[in-house]
């Protein structure tokens, strides 16, 4: 059996057609068969594994894992290799659900101490515990079941198969772990830090793989704090090894890892954006990535058609989200990248891909590159950016709308000329309904987004929006738990109530509501920041021409204004004196009664006082104030 079925993926499905697995589990099973037919056993599962994914589903079906785990208990090496072979084969297959390896709580110590039996063990049970840890909650198992201390001697280990399966290991359980990444530091061997082994391991001379799953390690430790973004270890050697990965020279597969990698790497350090920006041309050497499939003339490059067009989508997805590291926060980057050729189409066609990744990726980038001012008045607005970004926000799943919104917070600044077009495309609506989402990220942004929208807009524009966002929103919003929401809501508010006659239009419509509001706000447990925003809105209101007469005759409005006055933040104090200055301005009607009605109320005493401030900015202020009450 075992020299019929090997290599021949037909004699394989055969065999299992004939209910082979089951006896050869029986077989493997009893204690009565000698050791040497329970191996043969072992070696044939582990060549039938070897076929097609639906070979390993028969497997699974018949519970092989147990079986073979059970084989682990035996004195007999031969054996235990054979069934580890065997686990190894069935682990690394996409169809086999990793938590089996878990369900039981002592197969992961025993394979542990089964780790200084021979190479064979070492390079098989690394291999399964590489392709088995997804996720902190496996990265936790093992990392408390000493996995570090057991696995870090066979990164020097004389067997490369065994150094590289436990440099994988390390990629894998240091991967966004600080915990670990942080152990790793300081753990040695043979006196050699980890840090200093994983850097031999970066050099040149070291095969490709070996070169990319060291400087993932380092790459992790390094996004988790273990290893400073200064130090030499990053910025002299995994940089630069990270960027030669994303040269044409290299296989399409490392391209794509390099790429990825490189961009977790520099994502939140400006001066490694910048380092990797003029390092090897790497920003016109990603455009490369976009060339796939290459265009084929021989019928002999099938083979290799099929090859570019798997990975086409993974290099595009790759070198936008490299790019939009790149661009995150440098002004001369983005320009670079932006200037690279058809970069602009590039990313609109991303946006519009069938692949979710490449389409989350291409936002990523447009977003990155949105933060530019100069870009969003020329390139975004040459190429009409705003139209498929809109098409992307109509249903798309939460991680895309997250960054796509953001994006769009970006185009609707008041300098951008993509406003107008925005607000035709039916973008109030939209954004009104993401301010109803149960996504915290998607709520900030929709009111962020309309905060944008309000700046500086004509009277229509605001009406729009609190018509399309209703009161009882407004209030939801008013008392979201997130203090984002709240600032932005307030930012929304203040915007809308700017210029006399819009204050006056929809205090005129909207102002008991909005008064409610601002009470409600001013009585709550609110950080200074929020209520500082509450009474600037407030002096907003008392700019109005009718709109003032709200604040008069509320005399509970009143009296919280005066108590700011005299609060112990300087701040608030501020916000409150602008609230005070709008309402008695001399050269308006019916200044006299005002300034009579906030005389009366011990106004005049309050301003006093703080002309004698120490702080210069109140004393101005309570002076000018002063100064309309002797006009």
């Amino acid at each position: 059996m075992k020299n019929a079925v090997i290599g021949n993926n037909k004699q394989k499905a055969n065999l299992i057609v004939l209910g082979a697995v089951p006896r050869l589990l029986y077989l493997l099973q009893q204690e009565t068969s000698s050791t040497e037919l329970r191996t043969e056993c072992a070696v044939v599962l582990g060549s039938l594994a070897m076929g097609t994914e639906n070979n390993v589903k028969s497997l699974l079906d018949c519970h092989i894992i147990p079986a073979l785990l059970q084989g682990l208990l035996s004195p007999d090496l031969k054996f235990i290799e054979a069934c580890l072979r065997c686990l190894r084969t069935i682990f690394i297959s996409p169809v086999t659900p990793e938590d089996l390896l878990y369900t039981d709580a002592t197969v992961i110590s025993h394979l542990m101490a089964l780790l200084s039996r021979s190479r064979y063990t070492q390079e098989y049970i690394c291999q399964i515990f590489s392709h088995c840890c997804k996720g902190p909650d496996h990265q936790t198992i093992l990392f408390n079941h000493g996995a570090v201390q057991n696995i870090a001697h066979l990164l020097v280990s004389t067997s490369y198969k065994v150094r590289m399966q436990a440099l994988k290991c390390f990629s894998v359980l240091a991967f966004e772990n600080p915990q670990v990444s942080m152990t790793l530091v300081n753990v040695s061997v043979d006196g050699e830090l980890l840090p200093q082994i994983f850097v031999k391991m970066l050099q040149r001379d070291k095969p490709i793989e070996m070169q990319l799953t060291s400087a993932k390690c380092l790459t992790s430790m390094c996004r988790a704090g273990a290893i400073r973004t200064d130090d030499p270890c990053i910025v002299l050697k995994t940089l630069p090894c990270l960027v030669r990965m994303c040269s044409k020279d290299r296989l399409l597969e490392e391209r794509v890892e390099g790429a990825e990698t490189l961009a977790y790497l520099i994502e939140t350090d400006m001066e490694l954006q910048r380092m990797a920006s003029i390092t090897d041309h790497l920003i016109v050497m990603l455009a490369d990535y976009f060339k796939y499939p290459s265009s084929v003339s021989a019928i002999t490059d099938i083979k290799r058609l099929d090859h570019d067009l798997k990975h086409a989508h993974e290099l595009r997805q790759a070198a936008f989200k490299l790019y939009a590291s790149l661009g995150a926060n440098d002004e001369d980057i983005r320009k670079k990248i932006i200037e690279t050729e058809n970069m602009m189409d590039r990313i609109v066609n991303g946006l519009s891909e069938s692949s979710i990744k490449v389409r989350l990726a291409a936002v990523r980038c447009l977003h990155s590159l949105s933060r530019s001012v100069q870009q969003l008045r020329t390139s975004f607005q040459d190429h009409a950016v705003w139209k498929p970004l809109m098409k992307v926000l109509q249903n798309a799943p939460n991680e895309i709308l997250v960054v796509a919104s953001s994006t769009l917070c970006n185009l609707l600044l008041e300098f951008s000329p993509s406003k107008e077009p925005i607000l035709e495309s039916g973008a109030i609506e939209l954004l009104c309904s993401l301010t109803q989402s149960e996504n915290l990220a998607l709520r900030v942004n929709g009111i962020w987004a309309l905060m944008n929208m309000a700046f500086q807009a004509e009277q229509k524009i605001k009406s729009d929006i609190l018509r399309g966002l209703s009161t009882e929103q407004l209030f939801q919003l008013l008392s979201d738990s997130d203090v984002n929401v709240l600032m932005k809501t307030l930012g929304l508010l203040r915007n809308l109530l700017s210029t006399r006659p819009h204050i006056d239009h929809i205090m005129s419509t909207h102002g008991k509501q909005i008064m409610q509001a601002v009470t409600l706000i001013l009585e709550g447990e609110h950080n200074i920041e929020v209520k500082e925003q509450t009474l600037c809105i407030l002096a907003n209101i008392a700019d109005g021409t009718t709109a003032k007469e709200l604040i008069m005759t509320n005399d509970d409005i009143l009296q919280k204004i005066k108590y700011y006055m005299s609060h112990s933040n300087a701040k608030l104090q501020l916000a409150a004196m602008f609230c005070i200055s709008n309402l008695i301005w001399n050269e308006e009607e019916g200044s006299q009664e005002r300034q009579d009605k906030l005389r009366d109320m011990g106004v005049v005493d309050i301003l006093h006082k703080l002309s004698q401030s120490s702080d210069p900015n109140l004393c101005d202020k309570a002076k000018t104030a002063l100064q309309q009450y002797l006009a």
